[in-house]
């Protein structure tokens, strides 16, 4: 029998608040980080979700007393990564058999900028050993970049080496940030939208990109979690069900028409799961608001016939935080289940897919234990989890 993993304690850091229920408050009250931004220069202004720096700045100084520790030389996205981590490592001990799982697409890309010769920082594995050496992680850091699934991946990768006996716990950080390498790239795609995004809706115009952090913490013991209030003053665990990472191979930026890798991804993390469509009470989909990734969704959950269960993206609140995504949305949708809360799906007004889902489109109080989150990104790959609430 396989030994059962568990969520137990989780933090994020985005435009919208620099905890998880600064986080939730927001969203219950509709708001979201995107607006329009100046990127990069004589360019136009582009619809991203921003954290402000000055802010951010403030908040790594009131946690971190550069008296005590070496801070002055870290990256804006190194800053981030430390505030999501603190209060987990902070309330769990790290020992011989804890992992450290570093999720992001990009890393420090914005270190290239100007540069003729690669600098360290830009190497993902420098950045993981900077973040892991200063708690003092034990083991060798793991690296997880496969597009925008990396989020959600890491949570399995996370579930699959405690379950084999790797390790006894682990902690995973995702997290990515707006940079002009990004902003250009999926410009030249032509998949920036011209306005605030609109997963699954017929007007959609493109994504909004956005950044954030995003942290977990993964054991098999769901009782060794902390008495300290996490949220709403109340302990919580999540237990890990199932999870899958199909990889359609249909193109390097473009879904399969027909959904077959994330059809097969969910198929496969229900099976494990031994979750049926009828006992799944909500989905966190990828919701991009491109007109290929919306098809693409709505046509791999009709295949699984979860086109009645209730729906939503919240790019629409968050723009797309690339490898953070997974892992952030996740949080978000814990953070709903513990409130049994549905989220709308921000900005979604008209059905824009052939095939039909059941998108939320109000906050509306209905009991969720069980969730299904899942992920698509460049080169094919889709990824899927099922929760449990414990």
């Amino acid at each position: 029998m396989k030994k059962e993993i568990y969520i137990t304690d989780y933090n994020c850091v985005t435009p919208l608040g620099f905890d998880v229920s600064s986080n939730w408050n927001a969203i219950l009250e509709g708001k979201s980080g995107v607006a329009l931004h100046k990127i990069i220069e004589n360019q136009e202004a582009f619809y991203v979700s921003m954290i402000d720096s000055e802010k951010l700045n403030e908040e790594f100084n009131r946690f971190f007393d550069s008296a005590q520790n070496d801070i002055t030389d870290f990256t804006r996205l190194e800053k981030m990564f430390l505030l999501s981590l603190k209060p987990l490592v902070e309330r769990h001990k790290i020992s011989e058999g804890t992992a450290f799982i570093l999720s992001t697409t990009k890393g420090n890309v914005s270190l290239l900028k100007n540069q003729t010769n690669l600098p360290e920082g830009a190497y993902l594995s420098n950045l993981a050993k900077k973040i892991s050496d200063f708690f003092g992680f034990k083991n060798k850091p793991i690296v997880i970049s496969n597009a925008c699934v990396s989020g959600v991946m890491a949570i399995g990768i996370a579930k699959n080496m405690i379950q084999v006996g790797k390790y006894k716990d682990a902690f995973v950080v995702a997290g990515d940030e707006i940079s002009e390498f990004v902003i250009s790239g999926f410009n030249s795609f032509q998949a920036i939208g011209s306005e605030p995004c609109k997963p699954y809706d017929k007007n959609r115009t493109g994504i909004n990109i956005g950044e954030a952090t995003a942290a977990v913490y993964i054991t098999s013991h769901c009782e060794e979690q902390s008495d300290e209030a996490i949220s709403q003053n109340e302990k919580f665990c999540f237990k890990v069900l199932g999870d899958s990472a199909i990889n359609d191979a249909n193109h390097i930026s473009g879904p399969s028409r027909t959904g077959d890798g994330l059809y097969a991804s969910v198929k496969n993390a229900m099976t494990e799961a031994k979750v049926s469509s009828e006992i799944l009470d909500f989905i966190s989909a990828h919701g991009t608001a491109t007109i290929y990734n919306d098809e693409m969704e709505a046509i791999a959950f009709n295949r699984m016939e979860l086109q009645n269960i209730p729906l939503n993206s919240m790019k629409g609140y968050y723009g797309h935080c690339l490898g953070a995504s997974g892992l952030l949305e996740s949080i978000i949708s814990m953070e709903s289940a513990l409130n049994n809360t549905l989220i709308p799906s921000k900005n979604f007004e008209e059905p824009g897919t052939s095939q039909p889902l059941n998108i939320i489109k109000e906050n509306k109080n209905v009991e969720i234990k069980y969730i299904l989150k899942t992920a698509s990104g460049f080169g094919g790959c889709n990824a899927a989890i099922v929760l449990e609430k414990c």
